[in-house]
């Protein structure tokens, strides 16, 4: 097949101790989905979950034991970080029960959902769309997938991250709203999963404000660790 202009790169991220890489068809983010981040955000309770999504070219791949660069973008004075534990997706399907989730998941990843919160704000204000918050170029750094089979314990995992060598965020996955299994539930009533999908699953308590020459490190246990350094515009 020819196209009249080149073909975009396909989107990827490493594998933990393989040299294939895991090939990104769209990533789609579960928002509020910690009660402590949920509250800080000035909301409460278990509300029904609800999505956006980030374009699969918004992925910043960082390999392990690397530190990626993430440079500071353009339109916004609030730049803040989320640490999520992220589910890849290795077996679609559409309308999949909770309790059979587990036999769709590749592996897991730690990814960062940075948003620039201000232009969100604004657009939550107007009652519009907030793509421009979440959805630009770098803003979805990600590590290694880690196979499913040699996660451990992924749903009790720490999670947690740390700007400058000092916690920002800590918590476990225990402590998400939705569960895995019943994230995935909700996401394939309302979209056919594909391989290749990844699901950033929410963020806990702590988000806050970085700056150009901030260092990020974040993991969850038993999954790995992701590193990024904000760089000037």
């Amino acid at each position: 097949m020819s196209y009249v202009i080149p073909a975009p790169a396909v989107a990827s991220v490493p594998v933990a101790g393989r040299p294939e890489r895991f090939p990104v068809h769209r990533i789609y983010c579960v928002g509020r989905n910690y009660a402590e981040h949920a509250k800080e955000m000035g909301f409460t309770g278990r509300e029904a979950p609800f999505f956006f999504l980030k374009p699969a070219d918004a992925v910043l791949p960082v390999n392990q034991g690397e530190t990626g660069t993430m440079p500071y973008p353009t339109l916004t004075k609030d730049l803040h970080h989320e640490i999520e534990l992220v589910v890849a997706i290795g077996t679609g399907g559409k309308n999949i029960k909770a309790a059979d989730a587990h036999k769709h998941i590749w592996g897991y990843a730690v990814g960062l959902d940075m948003t620039r919160r201000d232009l969100q704000g604004e657009m939550k204000k107007q009652g519009r769309p907030w793509c421009i918050g979440k959805g630009f170029e770098k803003s979805a750094p990600i590590g290694p997938i880690t196979p499913a089979a040699q996660a451990g314990d992924v749903a009790n995992a720490e999670i947690w991250l740390q700007v400058n060598g000092k916690d920002r965020q800590r918590s476990t996955v225990s402590q998400l709203i939705w569960n895995i299994g019943e994230v995935i539930e909700h996401v394939s009533a309302a979209w056919e999963l594909q391989p290749g999908d990844l699901i950033f699953t929410g963020t806990p308590e702590g988000v806050a404000a970085v700056v150009a020459g901030d260092t990020l490190v974040g993991g969850v246990k038993g999954v790995g660790e992701v590193s990024v350094r904000i760089a000037a515009a």
